[in-house]
């Protein structure tokens, strides 16, 4: 790792915080009759429907095995169970163990065992098998992309957010899971990174606000990066001011922690040439509304307003535990959005990075001018082939496209193609929105370059209008944005989703990484 500072560090005492540990992921072979399976709490084995109504319980690889070592009539117990095979049902069995077996057999209904079926068949395993180690054969013969989108379901319906005080000497240990059949060591070691990178972007989303602010996000990039090979350079609020970046300058103003700009950098050895892509993140480490104070229903969650910043940090790090053969850049616009006798106000003019001025309409929209800061300079500076931002940008966002899907804006259809492509993949679900010229008017200013939001009554489109605020501040790059207000945070658990902060846009960016790469 190096390390280059302007000015006074950026550095935080660690928080007494525990983070939960995943569980440990093991592969074995050979099949179940024999094995040794002692000191494993849970067998599951996978079941699917049979194609018609009146088909028999279709057996799955395993599942048969477990038959014999229990020494029951699987399709006559699954009957008097009621076990249908359908969706990812996870059913247990009423059998006595054998001497030596798990004490707990499951049945995990698998759909068509494609990998969107066996990432929530496995996330309906974790939560089926809350505690002790599981065993199963889920993963027999179903392909890297199967075994890849198990573990991962498995692993992130297993997480469990930061806790502190007393309660963090009081968490369990970390489970095993044990994987029999015919699987890939590899695929389960990138499972294993992808779906880190969604637990750390979850972890540092998670963290209260009384504990993280920029500067201790930065303090994380940091750490993250030790070992990694990773370049990191931290702008504090001196730095900032001396180069101009006004927007982040504005936002920070009126809290007693100071906003920063992290450039956290991967760049492989082996691929001279290789395409550089940016990936900025919006950080508002906690989220007020500034002057325009928001509810306080509305700020209950707004620990999670970086979000994005988050998921920047997390895509970069995996992209070199990875080693992927694409230079990887990340920028967190790091601020917190407080008031006091310092905060910007409406009617302002802010001068960002580079020289386009805004004009301030509501301090609550301050997400687009730290990004504002943050994709100038990557265009004027970084200049890279490929420019992506993500963040919790608009409410609006939300009223369209509800809290499943993020709104994906891009100024290619290539690029487009490419993301929704890695969405289905990963099942962070994206969906295409347009850059609509004529709305372009909306954010017209008398005083400055552009307004920060619209003061056109009932003109709504609000995640349009922010997305073409943002559009002039990328220099006609190949760009696209993620508003993923809604998809960043959960209300309760959904699958592969927990409660809380979702860690969205990691595994999707990562994915699109390494599709790009294999395109060339």
């Amino acid at each position: 790792m190096s390390t280059s500072t302007t000015g006074s560090p950026v550095t935080s005492a660690a928080p007494d915080l525990r983070r939960w540990v995943p569980p440990a992921v093991e592969v074995r072979r050979g099949d179940l009759v024999g094995a040794d399976l002692s000191g494993l709490d849970v067998l599951a084995v996978p079941v699917a429907a049979g194609e018609g109504a009146d088909a028999p319980l279709q057996p799955r690889p395993g599942a048969a095995d477990a038959a014999v070592r229990y020494g029951i009539d699987l399709a006559a117990v699954c009957a008097a169970e009621q076990v249908t095979g359908a969706g990812a049902a996870v059913t247990r069995l009423p059998v006595p163990a054998p001497d030596g077996s798990p004490r707990k057999l499951l049945v995990v209904a698998v759909g068509d065992s494609s990998p969107a079926a066996l990432r929530r068949s496995g996330a309906a395993l974790a939560r089926a098998a809350s505690t002790g180690d599981v065993a199963t054969t889920l993963a027999d013969g179903v392909g890297p992309a199967g075994t890849r989108a198990l573990v991962e379901g498995f692993l992130l319906a297993s997480y469990a957010p930061p806790v502190s005080g007393r309660r963090a000497a009081s968490e369990p240990a970390a489970r095993r899971l044990v994987l029999f059949g015919a699987v890939d060591p590899a695929d389960v070691r990138h499972a294993e990174v992808s779906a880190g990178a969604t637990v750390l972007a979850r972890d540092l989303a998670a963290t209260p606000s009384n504990l993280k602010d920029p500067r201790w996000v930065a303090e994380q990039a940091r750490q993250v990066a030790q070992g990694l090979r990773l370049e990191v350079d931290v702008r504090d609020e001196a730095r900032l001011r001396r180069e101009g970046f006004g927007g982040l300058l504005a936002v920070g103003a009126g809290s007693a922690s100071p906003p920063a700009l992290v450039q956290v950098g991967w760049t492989p050895r082996a691929a001279p040439g290789a395409p550089h892509v940016v990936l900025v993140g919006k950080g508002i480490t906690y989220d007020t509304g500034g002057l325009g104070i928001k509810p306080r229903e509305s700020m209950v969650a707004m620990k999670t307003d970086m979000a994005g910043s988050a998921a920047v940090l997390a895509v970069v790090a995996a992209a070199a535990r990875l080693e992927l053969p694409v230079r990887v850049t990340g920028l967190l616009a790091l601020a917190e959005n407080s008031f006091g006798a310092s905060s910007y106000r409406p009617g302002d003019v802010v001068t960002h990075y580079g020289g386009r001025t805004t004009e301030v309409n509501n301090t609550d929209a301050e997400g687009r001018l730290v990004l504002g800061d943050a994709l100038a300079y990557a265009d004027a500076v970084l200049r890279p082939d490929v420019l992506v931002d993500v963040a919790t940008l608009t409410g609006a966002a939300t009223l369209g496209l509800g809290k499943r899907h993020a709104a994906l804006y891009a100024t290619e259809a290539s690029l487009v193609e490419e993301l929704v492509a890695a969405a289905g993949v990963t099942g962070e679900r994206v969906w295409h929105m347009p850059l609509v010229e004529d709305y372009a008017d909306a954010i017209a200013s008398d005083v400055a370059d552009a307004r920060q939001v619209t003061t056109t009554p009932g003109h709504g489109a609000g995640s349009i209008v922010a997305a073409l605020f943002l559009r002039p501040f990328t220099g006609g790059r190949r760009w696209a944005h993620l508003d993923i207000a809604g998809t960043g945070r959960a209300d309760g658990p959904e699958h592969e989703v927990t409660r809380g902060a979702t860690g969205f846009g990691a595994r999707l960016l990562l994915e699109w990484l390494e599709s790009s790469v294999a395109r060339g």
